[in-house]
């Protein structure tokens, strides 16, 4: 029968999508891994996975199995804790995901102050591209996660506020061909200059915006997945880029950029904590929401 190792080694392997990186994260082996999955599969009656010697991807069967496992795996954590945990300090792990920026920006304090409260609550920590922060726990990878608000917020969400920081243009502070120095005045100045903009998200969105609303297709030079190579990509004089104030104040790369004096100004970013609301029902996330 179907066990909670089980759905643990499932849930690795979907993360991973390569036996080798997810039998090192069950400790097991890639032959133990292999024998698990096609024992789940055959007790499913479904293939929950397609895979040959390269790849590994989810079927359509195994994108709706995942969603149960995670929560799944989330109840059972739950349970456990309550079943087993008689004292006045909750133990357990919560999943937090955010970019580096942000890690050492909030999460540092808050981490801090939480281990003195909380020290029988493990933290895993992931980092990575912003633009999919509210993406990893919607689709229940994380617990909590540190991300700018969305114009727009699905209702299975809770938002918790923690700053506002404003979304800046920002040029190279040594000419460049083709890439001024300081802000263009025209539209058609505005469209002949080389763009560096997330990929997408709320920076993106809003960029777009600012850009639509003055009659202004922009040039982009570059699609950047995560705001530090931003910073790094017109610190190297290759376009003007769009971020958030609070990444250039914590970039070592800070000083070979400014910040210009655009009219008017992007909407800023509200950032804050994200979790599911039904999340809010474990206690250990629940420690952690509160803390802030």
């Amino acid at each position: 029968m179907m066990n909670i190792k089980t759905l643990k080694h499932f849930l690795a392997l979907a993360d991973a999508l390569h036996f080798g990186r997810a039998s090192e994260e069950c400790n097991i082996s890639i032959s133990a891994l292999s024998r698990h999955i096609r024992q789940l599969e055959d007790d499913l009656g479904v293939a929950l996975f397609t895979r040959d010697n390269r790849t590994v991807v989810l079927t359509q069967e195994g994108k709706k199995f995942l969603r149960y496992a995670r929560e799944a795996s989330s109840q059972w954590r739950l349970i456990r804790h309550e079943l087993t945990d008689n004292s006045d300090q909750l133990h357990g792990e919560i999943s937090i995901y955010c970019s580096v920026t942000a890690s050492y920006s909030f999460l540092f304090e808050m981490l801090n102050r939480f281990r003195q409260v909380h020290p029988g609550i493990e933290i895993k920590l992931h980092t990575g591209d912003p633009d999919e922060a509210i993406a990893r726990i919607l689709d229940g990878k994380e617990e909590i996660t540190i991300a700018a608000r969305p114009a727009t917020m699905n209702r299975g969400l809770a938002f918790k506020p923690i700053t506002i920081s404003p979304l800046v243009f920002i040029a190279p502070n040594e000419q460049q061909p083709n890439v001024p120095t300081s802000s263009p005045n025209t539209s058609k100045e505005w469209s002949q200059v080389p763009m560096i903009l997330s990929e997408a998200g709320v920076s993106r969105n809003r960029a777009d915006e600012w850009f639509h609303q003055r009659a202004v297709t922009p040039t982009i030079y570059a699609q950047v997945a995560g705001n530090e190579a931003i910073v790094s990509m017109v610190s190297l004089g290759f376009g003007i880029g769009v971020v958030p104030k609070i990444v250039l104040d914590n970039s070592p790369l800070k000083e070979r950029v400014h910040i210009l004096d655009v009219q008017p100004e992007l909407e800023p970013y509200d950032i804050g904590l994200f979790t599911l609301k039904k999340s809010l029902k474990n206690p250990m996330v629940a420690a952690f929401w509160n803390l802030v």
